[in-house]
């Protein structure tokens, strides 16, 4: 599998959705360099959990944004991003995504609140996880639709077959890497 030409492949989606475990795992496969931006929030400042508490959402978000803002920087064709879940809310992080492959991971609520339940580290999901995703899936969907260039869908699937169904749709996209909003449902 090649990502777009020169252009890193960028994993979006919402909270739990898988975007990490794929990208690793695809990054892994192909050897190429993984590129987590909420770990690199973590090393660098501290739990996301603890920038909530001291700096409230739009300061987190805009610590987000200037490291999504380095990671895309220097990001190329033999690079695999995830980005956090809200990220994309950024105009920056927007404008950035129009230069790289963007892959939607799309899920719903009974496929990530196994994975939700009992995670303290989530400050968003703090009123109730399911809820809560539900609504952010509700107000976010549209704008992962749009910057998407693929959009897997990962409901009911192992990461081995998310991973086989995002490399499939980058094999079908080829060199064109226009927005073709590819969709395996």
């Amino acid at each position: 599998m090649s990502p777009a030409g020169e252009k890193p492949l960028v994993l979006i989606g919402l909270m739990a959705t898988g975007k990490s475990t794929v990208g690793r795992r695809v990054a892994v496969r192909h050897g190429w360099r993984f590129v987590d931006t909420d770990a690199v929030i973590v090393d660098r400042h501290g739990s996301i959990a603890e920038i909530f508490a001291q700096r409230g959402e739009s300061g987190f978000r805009e610590v987000e944004a200037a490291v999504v803002a380095e990671v895309l920087s220097g990001a190329d064709g033999n690079t695999v991003v995830s980005l956090g879940g809200g990220s994309v809310l950024h105009e920056r992080t927007q404008e950035l995504l129009s230069m790289a492959l963007v892959a939607y991971l799309d899920a719903d609520v009974a496929t990530v609140l196994p994975r939700l339940e009992g995670d303290t580290g989530r400050p968003l999901l703090a009123d109730g996880a399911g809820e809560v995703w539900a609504r952010l899936d509700r107000e976010r969907r549209p704008v992962y639709e749009a910057l998407a260039d693929l959009v897997i869908d990962t409901r009911d699937a192992t990461i081995d077959d998310v991973v086989n169904r995002l490399e499939e749709q980058v094999h079908r996209l080829g060199p064109a890497e226009g927005k073709d909003h590819g969709n395996d449902r």
